[in-house]
Formats: structure tokens, C-alpha cells, sequence
């Protein structure tokens, strides 16, 4: 077996349609398993997913113990040669893996590969590539002054922010939303640190990865689309105990020896929470209410016709502009997708529905790139029975699904 494809899931079904229907297409010329570990869903995951997916391993947990622990299961059943920890509320390009496996293989010395990361409408995830959360990088985090001076090696170090976007090198930390590690790797860390539940597993793992003589690469020849927050949101209060629980662990743990490292690291945390605490009093007053957009359909026209099938479902109606379609098919289209952001002010665009199927999902997130947070945006893999969406990291996505 060449690659073990593991997912944990906690209660995001619709998301994890899209990310199946997306990995099974990455997968299709790779001797590959997906396993998919259940961390006790309430959302009716199984009566969802399992039909649709017969070629995946699902296993269904009775218990929560968090991601590590649930990553860590899966990895005593993984036969791979090398191992994909995959969030799921992701979608990867059809060429996402075997990029990324060529990598793995003709360098040995890597023990885990990161790829650019893009948010649910198009912007840049910074986390996509980080340096170690020392005290000094996350002072200069917490205080603001990473903003002003975002391309320092010292003060944007948290983000590694003197590394281009696309440009592949050896980094410190990788987002364990999409982690590729070799079994040597495997071998040599024994995985996650079940010590921690959710946040920090993958900062963790990469530091020790580094100890054991290997390296954490960022890879920049492919790009997926992490939606984030869906799990936990961003700024909740959930997501304060989790996150900043995990970073005073990761300190402890590794630092501990250093009485200054530790103190400036909890101070730094205190103050974290309280930074917290006051955006999302403010993101709370400022979130917009769904309303009825102005709403373009990218596919082909028997894919447009299922989608508008579709989204008969949503809460509010969806007043439809027209149909963007492939360079191939140009009848009863406003235009094509080349000229996407021409399309979206000439034709007044508000939102867009794209479809995976006629358009490849490396089309789509390169087109979605472009776009970088103008406008809300909705993904449907073909055959599947749902669309998602997220245009905030900080609350939870929108979904449209077509009742069981």
C-alpha cells in the first residue's frame, strides 16, 4: 500500500462529502485506503456518509477522546507507506497527492510535507507554513507588530512570513490539516501526542519530527481549500480552552527547563484569550445576516441543472444570474471561467456555486485564488447530495442539502 488517507470527523457530514468525493478522485491512480475515524458524531454521519462511500473504512466511535487519540487508532490500521492526516473540511486537487508523494520519495530526509492552504474564499491561510510559537514569535503575534512588518524573518517568524506563498522550503511546523508523513516518521515519533485533545497536536508532532533528524517541508506545487472552523470556531470559548491550553502545553512539555520560556509563554496566552474575548464580542455585532444573492453557477449545464435541483432546499431563495462554463463550452453561458472576474462585475455576480465535475477541483481553487475574499462562495462535488460554504474562519460554514 502506498498511501493511508486518514480523516477525523466530528459531526461536519456535508463537509466531508465534498472532501471524499474530492480524495477518491486523488486517489484514483494510487494504491491508497481512506479511513475515516468517527470521534462520536450526533449530525447522523453514518447514515449519511457510509451508503455513499462503500470503498472507505469507516470507524465508528462510541467516545470523543479527541484528535490525536482518534488519528492515533487510525494509524494502527494504516498499511501506507506514507500517511495523509486530511481535515475534513477540505478539498484537494485531483493532483494534490501524486505531487506530493513524488516529494516524499525523492527525498528522504523529509518526515512530513505541508501544502498552501486556502480559506473557503479564497485567501491565503497564513498557518499553511509557521516557525516554532517561541515567546519572542508570539509576542511579536500577540502585539500586532507581525502586521506591520509581515515579510521579517525575526518578527513574522511565527508564519514564517519571510517564505513567499509559493515558495517550497524547509519550515519549522505544518498544519495538520493536510500533513503527509513518511513511515519512518511514523516510527520515529509513534504519532500524535494523545496529551493533547484538540489544537497543538501538529505543532507538537513537528518539533519532534525535527528531533528525530528529519525535516518538515512546505510544499507550494499544489494548493487545497481548507474551510476551518467548522469543528470548533474560531473565538469561541470552546476554542480558547482547547487552543491556548495547547500552547501552554507545548511549552511545558518542552521548555519547561526554561522559567522565563514558560512565564512569558502563560502571560502571552492570558493575554491571547483576553484578545480573543474582545473579537469575538466584536465579529458577534458585525455578522451579516443571510440574504438573497445575485448567484452564478460554474459547471457544465447538466451539472447547473442539478445544482438548481439543489438548492430548491436552501432557507431563502437563490436568484440564479446565468451559467459560467469550461473554455469547451460556451453555449447559453455568460461567460467562461477565464473571464471570472470580468463576469463578476459586468454581470453584478454576488456569490458563486462551483461545481466539481466538467470544472476540475485544481480549476476550481485556482480560479477561487483569484477571488480572495470578494465575494461568498459554494462548492458541490458531482453526485453528491449537499453544497458547503465558509467566508469567515471565525464561525461555522453554510451548507444546502437535499433532505434523507
Amino acid at each position: 500500500m502506498q498511501l493511508s488517507v486518514i480523516i477525523v470527523n466530528y459531526n461536519v457530514k456535508y463537509f466531508l462529502e465534498q472532501c471524499l468525493y474530492s480524495v477518491l478522485k486523488a486517489t484514483k491512480d494510487i494504491a491508497a485506503e481512506i479511513i475515516v475515524m468517527d470521534n462520536n458524531s450526533t449530525d447522523g454521519s453514518k447514515e449519511w456518509l457510509q451508503p455513499k462511500f462503500p470503498t472507505v473504512n469507516f470507524v465508528w466511535q462510541n467516545t470523543n477522546d479527541g484528535f490525536g487519540v482518534a488519528n492515533n487508532k487510525a494509524l494502527k490500521l494504516a498499511k501506507g507507506d506514507y500517511i495523509l492526516f486530511l481535515n475534513p473540511d477540505t478539498i484537494i486537487a485531483e493532483d494534490s497527492l501524486h505531487l506530493s508523494l513524488e516529494q516524499m520519495q525523492q527525498n528522504k530526509i523529509f518526515g512530513a510535507l505541508g501544502v498552501p492552504m486556502i480559506d473557503g474564499a479564497g485567501c491565503f491561510l497564513k498557518e499553511s507554513k509557521r516557525g516554532l510559537p517561541t515567546p519572542s514569535a508570539s509576542f511579536y503575534k500577540l502585539s500586532g507588530l507581525i502586521k506591520l512588518f509581515p515579510r521579517s524573518k525575526k518578527i513574522a517568524a511565527y508564519y514564517a512570513g519571510h517564505l513567499k506563498e509559493k515558495e517550497s522550503k524547509e519550515v519549522d511546523v505544518l498544519a495538520g490539516a493536510f500533513m503527509m508523513l513518511s513511515r519512518k516518521a511514523i516510527e520515529k515519533t509513534n504519532g500524535f501526542d494523545e496529551d493533547f485533545f484538540m489544537y497543538g497536536e501538529d505543532v507538537d508532532l513537528c518539533y519532534r519530527i525535527q528531533k528525530a533528524g528529519l525535516k518538515n517541508y512546505y510544499f507550494a506545487g499544489t494548493c487545497i481549500i481548507h474551510f476551518k472552523g467548522e469543528s470548533t470556531q474560531k473565538l469561541s470559548p470552546q476554542y480558547n480552552k482547547h487552543f491556548y491550553g495547547a500552547m501552554q502545553l507545548f511549552v511545558q512539555k518542552h521548555f519547561a527547563d526554561k522559567k522565563a520560556t514558560v512565564f512569558f509563554s502563560k502571560l502571552g496566552v492570558v493575554l491571547a484569550k483576553m484578545m480573543a474575548g474582545i473579537k469575538s464580542i466584536t465579529i458577534s455585532k458585525n455578522v451579516k445576516q443571510n440574504i438573497c444573492l445575485n448567484t452564478a453557477i460554474a459547471g457544465s449545464q447538466a451539472e447547473a441543472d442539478e445544482c438548481i435541483q439543489l438548492i430548491k432546499y436552501a432557507e431563502k431563495p437563490i436568484p440564479l444570474v446565468g451559467r459560467i462554463s469550461t473554455e469547451k463550452d460556451q453555449e447559453k453561458t455568460i461567460g467562461t471561467i477565464s473571464q471570472l472576474q470580468c463576469l463578476v462585475k459586468r454581470k453584478e455576480i454576488e456569490q458563486i456555486i462551483f461545481c466539481s465535475g466538467e470544472l476540475s477541483n485544481k480549476t476550481i481553487i485556482e480560479a477561487v485564488s483569484t477571488i480572495k475574499g470578494k465575494l461568498p462562495l459554494l462548492f458541490w462535488e458531482k453526485g453528491s447530495s449537499s453544497m458547503v460554504g465558509s467566508n469567515n474562519k471565525n464561525s461555522k460554514g453554510v451548507y444546502i442539502a437535499k433532505p434523507c
